[in-house]
């Protein structure tokens, strides 16, 4: 038996092919939307992993210190460090900027550590650790700095002294790491006038500048300019310690609340991205649409183009089977050209997103399946017109 939806292929080639490259596009976008959602959770898992941590000691009745605002007296750390299971325990600052170099600026999230303790940089790429107490930074790749680069947060310049790779936030933004207490200055820090508005409020308040009480005013500026907050305590367990039970003693006695490592990544990546997760799943299925109608549209096209050689067939005795199975044919190789198109699209482009693509092997697979049941179910409507066919059309004017 000849095959119809062979034959049509090779007598329109070149529309054919045009036609897939058009539906491989639509698929390969297709295909970068999942994969923009596989990044997004793994920024969030890479962001808990580079923690080092396995608790998370934030501000009572938050979710911080990445979904919301956490803070919490720095020597909180102190009565941590004391309890049963606890190896290491650091302070961590969080915080988002642009971050300056020369006359341009990138979006960052700077984060202020404690060298050597949870939170800091991981394994670098170039250069070294931070070493001193203050105006050194380490960066994530992402950002673009290069070794020896002068950036500027808020008011002082740093110098990148390392570079480290896949160190982003969850939103994806590249890391920053600088000593702790730069963090804490930077990330409450006033400007000037503020700063001297709030020194002649203090002045004018006379609870604070009484007549028999000297030095009260000066200790209570002092008080205003200098800040001793954090945003998270970062907890390290011992080899085989269970995390619930270290957490329990902290949110009971320390009037803070305590997240395990399950709690964490359950916030992150159901609450955190929860609603570009169903943004990129509306995409998905409106895509899957489009792709649908595309295909059925030019399957019901070509299926037209060829009413008297379907007349013919029937008129010789094919069976319906056999015409709708080689309309089928041309829809699934339709598919095929789009799916092949689009996996080679996606590879390509992905690395170009400012976001990180994470092209997993197991949804290629799924979205291959899915592209052949789209086309499947796409050509029914071409192969209804050509089952109604009548034969007698064979022979007419």
């Amino acid at each position: 038996m000849i095959s119809l939806a062979g034959r049509d292929i090779l007598h329109s080639a070149g529309k054919f092919v045009l036609t897939g490259m058009g539906l491989g596009l639509l698929i390969g976008v297709t295909l970068t939307m999942a994969g923009l959602y596989r990044g997004m959770v793994d920024d969030a898992r890479v962001l808990l992993d580079n923690s080092g941590a396995d608790l998370w000691v934030v501000q009572q009745d938050t979710q911080g210190p990445y979904a919301e605002s956490s803070s919490l007296r720095d020597d909180a750390v102190r009565a941590i460090r004391g309890l049963p299971g606890v190896a290491r325990a650091a302070n961590v600052t969080y915080f988002n900027m642009q971050v300056r170099r020369g006359s341009s600026d990138v979006r960052a999230t700077v984060v202020g550590f404690e060298p050597g303790q949870p939170g800091s940089p991981g394994s670098l790429v170039a250069g070294r650790q931070v070493t001193r107490s203050h105006y050194e930074a380490v960066a994530d790749v992402k950002a673009g700095f290069v070794v020896g680069d002068r950036i500027r947060i808020r008011r002082h310049d740093y110098t990148v002294v390392g570079l480290t790779r896949r160190a982003v936030s969850s939103g994806g933004d590249p890391m920053v790491f600088i000593p702790l207490k730069d963090a804490q200055e930077a990330q409450f820090l006033k400007d000037n006038d503020a700063i001297l508005n709030e020194r002649a409020r203090t002045a004018a308040n006379p609870a604070f500048d009484r007549p028999g009480v000297p030095g009260l005013l000066e200790a209570v500026q002092t008080a205003q300019s200098s800040n001793h907050n954090v945003n998270a305590v970062l907890v390290q367990l011992k080899p085989g310690w269970d995390p619930e039970r270290a957490a329990e003693p902290i949110r009971r006695w320390k009037h803070l609340q305590a997240f395990t490592r399950a709690q964490m990544e359950q916030i992150l990546v159901a609450k955190l991205i929860a609603t570009s997760a169903k943004q990129i799943g509306m995409f998905l299925v409106i895509l899957a649409i489009v792709s649908a109608a595309i295909v059925a549209f030019i399957i019901y096209t070509m299926t037209l183009g060829k009413i008297r050689e379907i007349a013919v067939l029937k008129l010789i005795g094919t069976r319906n089977r056999t015409i709708a199975g080689m309309i089928l044919q041309q829809a699934l190789g339709l598919g095929l050209i789009g799916f092949v198109v689009g996996k080679i699209s996606a590879t390509a482009w992905a690395p170009l997103f400012p976001k990180y693509v994470l092209l997993e092997p197991g949804d290629a697979m799924r979205g291959f399946a899915a592209v052949m049941a789209i086309c499947a179910i796409a050509s029914t409507l071409a192969i209804r017109a050509a089952l109604r066919v009548d034969p007698a059309e064979a022979i007419g004017g």
